[in-house]
């Protein structure tokens, strides 16, 4: 190795950048020296010469000096500097209590978590975290709860003008109330970017906010939402016509959504004072994320920025009336609410905290037995660097925000925290390489606010596994996802439920995964040979159909190893599933109604339609009942 390629190397682990790595499969990899330079110069590294090098190591090194907050577990010790002597310990409620540093310039920290600041000296704050994240067993008396996950956009309600909405989502909490369930995990449901051509929930603008176009007008303006309409027949018939749809043209259902919430604001607020002075309470004094949100949105148009404030008051109040039934019908945790991994690099969020931002790079996930080519996500996310330097705002902020009147929260790709599939922008996801994260620290506010908000933590940690992570996650008490057709041995069998994790999260299948029946069909299998126009018949022809075929009976003679086996795969997957032992379970809508296809296509956009397909109108009401009463029953004979 030359000393032009041990300094680039040096430099890049300095950054943080994980040069050597293993796949999947087990196979050590080893990042190219281009790609290393590349990303170094996204990150505002330079490392083409020696003398860039040496720059750009002196600035990470200037870095790592302590930064503005830091975090611990309650009763550690932590260097605080100065001489020995008497502190005080101040938090952010008023609280203190007195500290003294040792001999060795250290100190203890409070036993009590939340946000405290060391005064006597060189002021030192500390987020103080408890040892784990607020559990199920902390929000529901019986360990084997469980729920529904639905895709807010897919669910249908009276006049929800073609969007899935909050009155769609309190139908679906009645009828988990009513089977006896603890929670509806939803689909995320973060600001949206306006005009982008192509819609994916997990692509927003601003995770902080929230996506108005969710919120039921009628639940918040009750018969007010229809009369506002009834002066404009032809906006009543384009949002009559979205509505009947089985698909959402978001193209078209978003203008027309938006429409009538001009109107209401406009006509809505006038006709219920009571609403126009809580919105105006809102409007004078809105949160701080909000604000921001609202600024890059509207840009310098009054008009424009009063309407994006309405929308987000009416969906805080929207959500906040949802999980308000979702308690009052007995539901232990309510609402989970999905925290997308990113955010578009155009958007809001991104605009918010410049400094802490990605440039240039965007996420994604490298091959695996799934994606073979690996993934490049299209959007951007945090630089660990830039948090540090913040103070870790941005992901506090970010917490508050999605964790406000939520039960839950499921983080998409929680493998993030510790590590980053970064790529460079324009480059293929092959080519990325790993950035490290300060897993620690960012547990610690994970449980802290955890805590604070008494919401239940999930993790998805599915796709490369870093080794020794899950037990991590499990000690903070991060639920990992137990996925039915990944619940395998070594030799490909599929593991008894006995054998699944206990803290975990059960389900038969996820968005970007076939349902149960289509899984069987081969309908993911088929959709991707008709990308490339195979004529008919040529699905029983391939390799993937041969060895779906064979994971069907593999899966089968599980299902008779459990005593299951009444011939409808579908209903013995649930049934299958929801015997694991994992304190939380949850059956996707699309299995609960046995339907044949799924929400997303991973590796698509246009020739698959994500994002966009819609339950049946009117729902199978017997197929759901019996779904929902065999997945409690199923629960029900797990031992506690």
């Amino acid at each position: 190795m030359s000393t032009a390629d041990a300094s680039l190397h040096a430099l890049a682990a300095a950054a943080g950048l994980c040069r050597e790595w293993t796949d999947v499969a087990g196979r050590p990899q080893v990042v190219a020296d281009a790609t290393l330079r590349a990303v170094l110069d996204a990150l505002d590294l330079p490392a083409a010469t020696p003398a860039q090098r040496r720059e750009s190591l002196r600035r990470i090194e200037a870095v790592q000096a302590r930064p503005p907050l830091l975090t611990a577990r309650a009763g550690a010790r932590i260097a605080a500097g100065g001489d020995a002597g008497p502190r005080q310990w101040v938090a952010d409620d008023g609280r203190h209590e007195d500290a003294r540093i040792d001999a060795r310039g250290c100190v203890r920290v409070p036993l009590a978590p939340g946000y405290w600041t060391l005064h006597g000296g060189a002021p030192c704050r500390v987020a103080v975290a408890p040892d784990r994240c607020f559990g199920v067993e902390d929000a529901v008396a019986d360990a084997r709860a469980w729920g529904v996950a639905l895709q807010v956009y897919s669910a249908r309600a009276p006049g929800d003008g073609g969007i899935g909405d909050t009155a769609a989502c309190a139908d679906w909490l009645r009828r988990v109330a009513a089977a006896g369930g603890d929670a509806l995990a939803l689909s995320p449901v973060h600001a949206a970017l306006e005009g982008a051509g192509y819609y994916s929930p997990y692509a927003p603008s601003d995770r902080r906010c929230l996506d108005p176009l969710h919120a039921s007008p009628a639940q918040v303006f009750g018969d007010v939402a229809a009369q506002v309409l009834d002066g404009d027949p032809q906006l009543r018939g384009r949002l009559h016509a979205l509505e009947a749809a089985d698909s959402i043209d978001w193209g078209a259902a978003r203008p027309a959504k938006w429409a009538w919430l001009r109107q209401l604001h406009g006509r809505g607020l006038v006709l219920r004072a009571d609403l126009q002075a809580d919105f105006a309470a809102f409007a004078a004094a809105p949160p701080a994320e909000v604000a921001a949100y609202v600024a890059f949105a509207a840009g310098n148009d009054a008009e424009v920025a009063q309407l994006h404030l309405f929308g987000q008051w009416l969906a805080r109040r929207a959500w906040a009336r949802c999980q308000d039934q979702a308690r009052a019908a007995g539901l232990g945790i309510g609402l989970v609410a999905d925290l997308a991994v990113g955010f578009d690099p155009s958007g809001a969020e991104a605009a918010a905290s410049p400094a802490a931002v990605l440039r240039g790079l965007e996420l994604g996930a490298p091959p695996d037995a799934f994606n073979a080519d690996g993934q490049a996500w299209g959007i951007s996310g945090y630089a660990p660097t830039g948090l540090r330097q913040s103070g870790f705002a941005p992901f506090i902020e970010l917490l508050r925000a999605v964790m406000r009147d939520r039960g839950g929260v499921r983080i998409d790709h929680i493998l993030g925290l510790q590590r980053l599939w970064v790529v460079p922008r324009g480059a293929s996801a092959r080519d990325g390489v790993y950035l490290s994260c300060e897993l620690d620290a960012l547990l610690d506010l994970l449980a802290l606010e955890s805590w604070r908000h008494r919401c239940v933590v999930v993790g998805e940690d599915l796709g490369v596994v870093p080794p020794g992570i899950r037990a991590k996650l499990a000690r903070r008490g991060v639920l990992g996802i137990d996925v039915l057709p990944f619940t395998r041995d070594r030799r490909g069998a599929f593991m008894p439920p006995r054998r699944w994790r206990r803290h975990a999260v059960a389900t038969t299948t996820t968005h970007d995964l076939p349902s149960s029946a289509g899984w069987a069909e081969g309908r993911d299998i088929a959709w991707r040979l008709g990308l490339h126009d195979a004529p008919p018949g040529a699905l029983q022809a391939t390799p993937q159909w041969r060895e779906r075929q064979a994971d069907a009976a593999r899966l089968r003679r599980a299902f008779r190893g459990e005593g299951i086996d009444s011939g409808d795969l579908r209903m013995d997957a649930l049934r299958f599933t929801a015997r694991s032992p994992a304190v939380l379970a949850l059956l996707p809508a699309e299995d609960a109604l046995g339907l044949r296809e799924q929400p997303n296509l991973p590796g698509t956009t246009d020739s698959h339609p994500n994002w966009r397909r819609r339950l049946p109108d009117p729902l199978p009401e017997a197929v759901l009942d019996a779904s929902l009463q065999a997945f409690a029953q199923a629960r029900r004979e797990v031992a506690p």
